[in-house]
């Protein structure tokens, strides 16, 4: 693929990545290309290090494998320095507030990441830090995942629009990310939840608008059957998210009928991508016989955390 222009790369720094809602396609199909560009250069043993001198500051009050290696090594193949800050490290477990920490922080690094539970913390930490600040993970919106989701579905597709994703499982932040970025990406989106476990309210009415807007289609069910007839891609994700491990043994029963399994998968197109963001819980939301199957790409996506996150840090802190 061609390169891209160096121009380019100045077009959104000094942004926030804090969710899908003000990108705009251009601005995400942007981020998609120069993730592109940059994972060739990788294979090609090229050098790339544009953020040479630049530091990453990294807050995390939740655990991690994917975020926090793949910005490290990130951070480290452009060039530039990662600081892994866990919540005892900080006086923000303290109770320092968070305009503090941001105006601090702020005099000292290039850019901030988070990865954390109460979106609001990512947005006061956004509305307060003069450098730009990437969300990582909340509880209500993971926008790196799902951008890499989005850039390995391309790789194997060809292209994106037209195509159907059917997200099935729990309406967590996975689910709200995807039904925020999918329309803006040309994608068709349906959700199937079991009842009490929908989707947020308001990210559903924002995902509508922007349906209508782009001409796609979003479909929000209880119906697993109904989300996956003839889809493109089936997406899942555990049914207990980190923080909710007391309600483990209850969702198991409320979710038993939403399992990705082969008698499900059967109603998807022939040639279906199935994603997971891992980690996977085999057995329960996915069998094995799905996850480590011929339609399975979740090694893809898993790789391409590190390219996507290398793409939105040079965009942002240029």
């Amino acid at each position: 693929m061609p390169m891209f222009k160096e121009w380019q790369v100045n077009r959104l720094v000094g942004r926030d990545f804090v969710d899908f809602a003000d990108y705009t396609p251009s601005e995400l199909n942007y981020l998609l290309e120069l993730a592109e560009a940059i994972k060739e250069k990788q294979k090609k043993g090229e050098k790339y290090q544009p953020l040479s001198g630049k530091t990453l500051g990294m807050f995390f009050t939740k655990a991690s494998t994917r975020t926090r290696v793949s910005f490290e090594v990130g951070m480290y193949q452009l060039g530039g320095h990662a600081l892994f800050l866990s919540n005892g490290d900080t006086q923000l477990g303290r109770g320092e507030p968070i305009s503090d920490t941001a105006k601090v922080m702020s005099r000292y690094v290039d850019g901030i990441m988070i990865r954390t539970f109460a979106h609001e913390d990512v947005v006061e930490l956004a509305e307060h830090a003069s450098v730009p600040v990437i969300n990582a993970l909340t509880d209500l919106h993971h926008p790196c995942q799902v951008l890499a989701d989005i850039l390995t579905l391309k790789e194997h597709k060809g292209q994106l629009e037209g195509l159907t994703v059917a997200y099935v499982g729990d309406g967590n932040n996975m689910a709200n990310s995807w039904i925020q970025a999918a329309p803006k990406f040309g994608l068709n989106m349906r959700v199937a939840t079991p009842v009490g476990y929908e989707c947020d309210p308001a990210v559903v009415a924002q995902a509508k608008q922007f349906a209508r807007e782009f001409g796609t289609e979003l479909v929000v069910t209880n119906d697993p059957v109904e989300a996956v007839a003839g889809a493109d891609v089936i997406y899942t994700d555990v049914w207990a998210s980190m923080g909710q491990e007391a309600e483990q043994a209850e969702r198991v029963k409320k979710f038993a009928a939403f399992q990705v399994n082969e008698e499900l998968c059967k109603h998807a197109k022939d040639d279906f991508l199935f994603m997971h963001c891992l980690p996977a819980h085999r057995g329960e939301e996915v069998t094995a016989g799905i996850i480590d199957g011929p339609h399975s790409v979740v090694f893809d996506e898993a790789e391409n955390r590190l390219h996507v996150q290398k793409a939105i840090l040079v965009a942002t802190i240029g």
